[in-house]
C-alpha cells in the first residue's frame, strides 16, 4: 500500500496516497466504428472459459517447466501497439530466453471481439494468456452485456482502482550476524533470486541498483531461469538495465483509455516519477553499503535485505492517479511469464471486492495462478488501521505484511529560556552550542503593509515579502504548522527558504492550536530547525513566548521579544527505542470474507515487519515529497515499506531452499516469528491514531499475525506446513455459492472435482483461525521435517473461553517425515469477542514452531 504520511488532525487522517492499476497493450479501435461515443464506456476484465496456460498443468509439472526454462510462454502477443507511445523492447536479454508462445491466444481474443462487436467501436487493452485466459477491453455497458451473453465468456468484471499502500533495519532484524552469515555474507545474500516489483517503476541510475558493486569481489550472475526484458524509451534509454536490474516494463493502457494518464508527469516508461517504487525496491534488494546523504548530512550506509538479489520492475502505478486493476493483472501475468521468484506488491484495492467472497477478484485470482507456478507473493496489508477488519489483503495464498516500528529514532528538541525542554523532530543541525536566540513569531514580524485580515495563513512563513527582515534577522523564526502542510499547500522547504532570505538563525514549527493529534516523519532541514508535533507541547511553547513579550503600556505595541531558545539538532540517531511495536495505521484483522464484513477463517495479517521511518532510495525526478525533492534517499512510513522487508527475507529463504514452495516459504516466515520486543516484553500495538503512544495494548494475531519477522530463524525453521494449489481450490469450492465463480476464474468445475471441499480453518496453514466455534471441533495440521531427526514437546495456551487439547503432546520425527497434529477446541462460554491462544512445538535440537490460535464467536452447545 501507499506510504503513510503519519499525519492526524483530529477528524482528518491522511494515511496513504491513492493509486490505481492494470493493463499493458492497447488494442485497435475498429476503423468502421460509428461516430457516436457512449457515455457509459468503461474498462472491463473479461475471462474466458478455456483455461489459461498454467491450469493446463499440475503443480509439479509447472515446477519442472520453470526448472528447465522451457515454458512456451513469453510476453503478450497482441498485434496491436499502444497509440500514445511506442514500447520499444531492448533486444538485450538478461538470462536465457524461452521460446515465444504462438500468438493464437491473443488472435483468438481479437477474433472473438470482432465477431461479437462487429462494426462497433471498442479498444482492447490487453490479452491475458498465462495466469488468466481473457482480456481487458474498453466498451460500453451495452457491449459488456453483449459479451457476457456469449457462451465462451466465463466472467466479466468492471475494472477498479488500487492504491499504494534502509540504513539500519537489516541490523535491527539481526541480518549481519545471522541470516547473512548463513548465506555467506552480504556479498552473496540473495544471489540468484529475482524479485519482481509491481509499483511506480524505478530510477535505474540510482547507485542502489548499479551492477558495479564496490562491496563485492564478483559480478552478478545471469539468472538463467529468468527471461524478462528491458523496455527502451526516451526517458528509460538503452543501458538502463544491467546485471542487477534485469527487467523493466510498464503497464498503463487502462489509464490511457480513461484519459487519466499525463505523459509529461507520469512517464510512459518504467522510469519512476513518484519515488515509491524506487524506495520499495531498494528496501528488499538494494546494494549493500550505499551512502545515505540527505541535505548534505550523512545518515550512514544503506542496504537491502537481500542485497545480491536481482530486480525486475513492472510499473503499473503512477504519480498523478494511482493505478487500475487491468494494468496490475497484466503486470502480474508478465512477471509470472518472465520467471520471477518473488513478487512484491505494496498496493491494495481502494475498496473491498464485491461478490461471493473478497478472494474472488481479478488480482487475487491472478496471484493464485502465479503461486501455482511457484512464485511467492507478498503484499502490504494496507494503511487503513487501527480499526478491526480494516485489512486490504485477503487471500490465504498471499503473504500479507503489516507495519511495525524499529528501535532507531531521530530525536530533536528545543530548550527554552525557562529551562523547559520540548521534544520534536527534524533532521537539522543545532544552533550554536550554549547560545540562546530570541524567538519571533511570524505573526509579529509582518511588514506594515501586510495584514492577517487579508491572509490568515501568514503564520506559515511561505512568502518572505510579507515579513520585516530587521525583526527576524539573527533570531529564531516561529512558524505555524497546519493541515495545509499535509495537503501540500504549504511546505517546510518553502518556510526554510523564507527564513534564510530573512537571515534567521533557525525555524521553530509549532502545531496549529486546533490540531488534536499529529505525527510526522523527521524532515530534512538545511538550517537549524525543529517541528513540535504535539499540540500540547506547542501550547507550552506559545505560553512561554507570549508571557515573555514586553509591550508599550499605552500603544500595546511590542517593544521587546523576551523569549529565547536553543535548538539541539536532530541528526544523531538513538537506538534505545522499545521495539517492535505495531503502528496505528497498519491494517488489522480479522480478515473480512465479504462486503458484509463476515469474518473469514483465515489469519491476516500474516506477519509484521519494519515499516515506520524507513530510509530508502528515492527517484531523482520525484516531486511527490517536496522535503526530499532532489535527494537520493527519503524516509517513508507505511505497510508499503514493510512488505519489501519480507520480500527480501523470502529471497534469502529461496536461496537457501531452492525447492521450497510458496507455502513452505510462508510457513518458515510465520512459525519462526518473534513474539517479544527488544526488552523481552510482549509486542505492543498502537490502538488509536490520536496520540497513539498513549493507547498501547498487547498485540494480538489480528494486529501482528504470527509476530515480527525473524530472518535468521526463518532460514532454519525445522518443521514446515505445506499447502498446495489443490488445497486452495478445495477451500474456494467450499465457499457457499462459489461453484460458478471458481469455474469462471479457473476453468475448474467444483462439482466434478475428486477432492472434497474444506473450510478456511481446514487449510494446512501455520495458524488456526475460527470465526465461529460452534461446539467442539477438531482441526488437523500436518508438519514436515526439513531438518535432522528431532523430538518435539507440544505446549499450548487456550484462547479465553475455550478449552484446547493438542495430540500428540510428544513426537519424534525423522528428516523428510510428516506428523499430523489434532487440535481440539471447545467453547466453555458463549461470547462474540475475539480471544487468542497459541501452540508451541519445542524441538530438542532447538527448533521452536509457533502456531497462533484465534477464535472469534463461541457458541456452547447444551
Amino acid at each position: 500500500m501507499a506510504r503513510v504520511m503519519l499525519v492526524n488532525f483530529g477528524f482528518l487522517l491522511l494515511v496513504m496516497i491513492s493509486f490505481g492499476f492494470l493493463s499493458n497493450i492497447l488494442g485497435q479501435q475498429q476503423d468502421d466504428a460509428g461516430d457516436d461515443d457512449d457515455d457509459d464506456t468503461a474498462v472491463y476484465i473479461v475471462t474466458l472459459k478455456q483455461p489459461p496456460f498454467v491450469h493446463l498443468f499440475e503443480e509439479e509439472e509447472l515446477k519442472q517447466i520453470r526448472h528447465r526454462h522451457q515454458s512456451p510462454m513469453h510476453g503478450h502477443t497482441s498485434k496491436f501497439k499502444p497509440k500514445l507511445q511506442p514500447r520499444n523492447i531492448s533486444r538485450k536479454r538478461h538470462g536465457r530466453g524461452r521460446p515465444k508462445r504462438p500468438p493464437s491466444i491473443a488472435q483468438t481474443h481479437d477474433s472473438f471481439l470482432r465477431k461479437t462487436l462487429k462494426g462497433e467501436k471498442y479498444i482492447k487493452l490487453y490479452s491475458y494468456n498465462y495466469l488468466i485466459n481473457g482480456f481487458a477491453v474498453f466498451v460500453s455497458s451495452q457491449q459488456a452485456e453483449k459479451l457476457s451473453m456469449r457462451k465462451e465468456v466465463a466472467n466479466i468484471v468492471l475494472d477498479f482502482s488500487v492504491r499504494t499502500a534502509t540504513t539500519y533495519t537489516p541490523q535491527f532484524m539481526g541480518l549481519p550476524e545471522g541470516a547473512w552469515v548463513k548465506e555467506g555474507g552480504f556479498e552473496t545474500a540473495g544471489e540468484g533470486i529475482v524479485i519482481g516489483f509491481i509499483d511506480t517503476g524505478i530510477d535505474p541510475n540510482h547507485p542502489s541498483f548499479s551492477d558495479k558493486d564496490i562491496n563485492s569481489q564478483h559480478s552478478y550472475p545471469t539468472p538463467k531461469h529468468f527471461s524478462g526484458v528491458c523496455e527502451v524509451t526516451p526517458d528509460f534509454p538503452s543501458g538502463s538495465c544491467n546485471k542487477k536490474l534485469v527487467g523493466a516494463r510498464h503497464f498503463v493502457q487502462s489509464a490511457i483509455t480513461r484519459g487519466t494518464f499525463n505523459s509529461s508527469e507520469d512517464y510512459a516508461s518504467p522510469f519512476d516519477g513518484d519515488g515509491h517504487g524506487t524506495h520499495t525496491a531498494s528496501i528488499a534488494a538494494g546494494n549493500h553499503g550505499v551512502p545515505v546523504i540527505v541535505s548534505n548530512h550523512s545518515f550512514g550506509n544503506a542496504s537491502g535485505i537481500a542485497p545480491r538479489a536481482q530486480i525486475s520492475v513492472y510499473k503499473a502505478l503512477y504519480k498523478s492517479f494511482g493505478g487500475f486493476a487491468a494494468d496490475v493483472v497484466a503486470a502480474i501475468d508478465q512477471a509470472a511469464q518472465d520467471g520471477v521468484d518473488i513478487l512484491s506488491l505494496s498496493i491494495t484495492p481502494n475498496r473491498k471486492p464485491p461478490g461471493v467472497a473478497t478472494f474472488f477478484n481479478p488480482i487475487d485470482m491472478a496471484i493464485l495462478s502465479a503461486v501455482k507456478t511457484g512464485i511467492f507473493v507478498v503484499q502490504a496489508a494496507g494503511n487503513t488501521g487501527p480499526s478491526p477488519k480494516s485489512m486490504s489483503s485477503f487471500s490465504p495464498w498471499i503473504f500479507t505484511v503489516g507495519a511495525s516500528s524499529h528501535d532507531r529514532v531521530y530525536s530533536n528538541s528545543i530548550t527554552l529560556g525557562n529551562n523547559v525542554t520540548i521534544p520534536g523532530v527534524g533532521f537539522s543541525s543545532p544552533t550554536d552550542d550554549g547560545k540562546m536566540y530570541k524567538m519571533v513569531s511570524a505573526f509579529h514580524a509582518l511588514n506594515n503593509s501586510t495584514s492577517v485580515d487579508t491572509d490568515m495563513y501568514l503564520g506559515e512563513c511561505q512568502d518572505y515579502e510579507n515579513y520585516n527582515q530587521e525583526l527576524v534577522s539573527e533570531n529564531l523564526l516561529m512558524c505555524s504548522y497546519s493541515v495545509r502542510f499535509v495537503l501540500g499547500l504549504s511546505t517546510i522547504k518553502q518556510a526554510l527558504d523564507v527564513a534564510k532570505n530573512l537571515s534567521a538563525v533557525g525555524v521553530v514549527f509549532y502545531m496549529d492550536p486546533y490540531v488534536l493529534g499529529f505525527q510526522i516523519n523527521p524532515t530534512p532541514m538545511d538550517m537549524p530547525g525543529i517541528i513540535i508535533p504535539s499540540a500540547e507541547d506547542s501550547k507550552i511553547l506559545l505560553k512561554y513566548y507570549n508571557s515573555s513579550i514586553e509591550r508599550d503600556a499605552t500603544t500595546n505595541e511590542i517593544v521587546e521579544f523576551g523569549a529565547v531558545a536553543a535548538i539541539e539538532g536532530g541528526l544523531n540517531a538513538n537506538f534505545s527505542n522499545k521495539a517492535p511495536m505495531v503502528m496505528y495505521y497498519s491494517a488489522r484483522g480479522p480478515d473480512p470474507e465479504d462486503n458484509s464484513f463476515n469474518d473469514a477463517d483465515i489469519l491476516k495479517p500474516n506477519l509484521v515487519a519494519p515499516g515506520n521511518s524507513i530510509w530508502g532510495a528515492w527517484s531523482s525526478a520525484s516531486i511527490d515529497s517536496t522535503e526530499f525533492e532532489g535527494e537520493k534517499f527519503a524516509m517513508m512510513s507505511g505497510t508499503s515499506m514493510a512488505a519489501p522487508h519480507v520480500a527480501g527475507v523470502a529471497a534469502l529463504i529461496k536461496q537457501t531452499y531452492p525447492n521450497f514452495s510458496p507455502s513452505a516459504i510462508a510457513s518458515a516466515l510465520s512459525t519462526t516469528a518473534l513474539l517479544n520486543d527488544n526488552r523481552g516484553g510482549p509486542i505492543m500495538a498502537q490502538r488509536t491514531y490520536a496520540n497513539p503512544d498513549q493507547s498501547l495494548l498487547n498485540a494480538t494475531p489480528f494486529d501482528m499475525g504470527s509476530g515480527f519477522v525473524n530472518a535468521t530463524a526463518a532460514l532454519d525453521p525445522g518443521l514446515i506446513f505445506d499447502t498446495s494449489f489443490e488445497d486452495y481450490m478445495s477451500f474456494l469450492c467450499g465457499i457457499n455459492g462459489s461453484d460458478s465463480v471458481v469455474l469462471n476464474y479457473t476453468g475448474i468445475d467444483c462439482s466434478s472435482s475428486n477432492s472434497s471441499t474444506i473450510s478456511g480453518f481446514d487449510l494446512n496453514l501455520p495458524s488456526i483461525t475460527v470465526s465461529t466455534l460452534n461446539g467442539k471441533q477438531v482441526f488437523k495440521r500436518s508438519v514436515r521435517n526439513i531438518a535432522g531427526n528431532e523430538t518435539y514437546n507440544v505446549g499450548w495456551s487456550p484462547p479465553y473461553g475455550v478449552s484446547m487439547k493438542v495430540s500428540p503432546s510428544l513426537f519424534s520425527i525423522g528428516t523428510g517425515e510428516t506428523q499430523v497434529l489434532s487440535i481440539t477446541l471447545e467453547p466453555t462460554k458463549n461470547s462474540s469477542s475475539s480471544s487468542f491462544g497459541r501452540i508451541g512445538l519445542f524441538g530438542k535440537a532447538g527448533h521452536v514452531v509457533n502456531i497462533p490460535v484465534s477464535v472469534i464467536a463461541k457458541i456452547v452447545l447444551s
